[in-house]
């Protein structure tokens, strides 16, 4: 089995192949690619997500690399409707579980249209030429359950390849966050670095 320095070390050659950038799978499946990666290597991966970003731009002209943290996009959404503040107030007296719930309401998570604020917010900012970087899952959860991201955004952004790195197991059908926390949905999409 590949460690992570060798997994890592490997995503710079998957992206600037231009099958990959294509967004064609054999059946012309939709480019949707998830690294995975243990918990434990979420500073190492961030790191080596920013400078692999500026590397990949300055040696590609025709490569631009757009990175979503969830967690940002989220703070970001609910600070612009007003609801930042709020929400702190709100779990102070009615508890994180309430907090949880009526965040995921404002943002419209479980909605598959446009009403979906986080979906939105991605599309609105991905042109037809970027390759699509998904972050900040673990710092997200459990407000945003990346199963739900990638479900909404697959319906939308067909044109484009989209990178979820996950900080937990994916095999091939299944995400399982952190190791633990089994999501019950299931999810079709391609391993970005074989992990053997």
């Amino acid at each position: 089995m590949k460690d992570i320095h060798q997994r890592l070390s490997e995503i710079k050659q998957r992206l600037t192949d231009k099958s990959f950038r294509e967004n064609k799978g054999l059946g012309n499946e939709i480019g949707f690619h998830i690294f995975d990666y243990e918990s434990e290597y979420e500073m190492l991966v961030r790191d080596y997500i920013f400078n692999l970003k500026k590397q990949i731009e300055r040696e590609n002209d025709d490569i631009k690399i757009k990175e979503f943290d969830l967690y940002d996009i989220m703070l970001e959404v609910l600070n612009e409707r007003g609801y930042l503040e709020k929400n702190f107030k709100m779990e102070e007296k009615k508890g994180s579980e309430f907090v949880f719930n009526a965040t995921e309401k404002t943002l419209r998570l479980t909605s598959q249209n446009e009403d979906n604020k986080i979906v939105q917010y991605i599309i609105d900012r991905t042109e037809s030429d970027d390759i699509v970087f998904l972050t900040g899952v673990g710092k997200v959860w459990p407000i945003i359950r990346s199963h739900t991201i990638l479900n909404n955004l697959h319906r939308v952004l067909d044109k484009v390849p989209v990178v979820l790195f996950f900080p937990g197991t994916y095999d091939g059908g299944s995400l399982m966050l952190f190791n633990e926390i089994k999501d019950d949905n299931y999810y079709r999409a391609f391993q970005l670095v074989d992990k053997y």
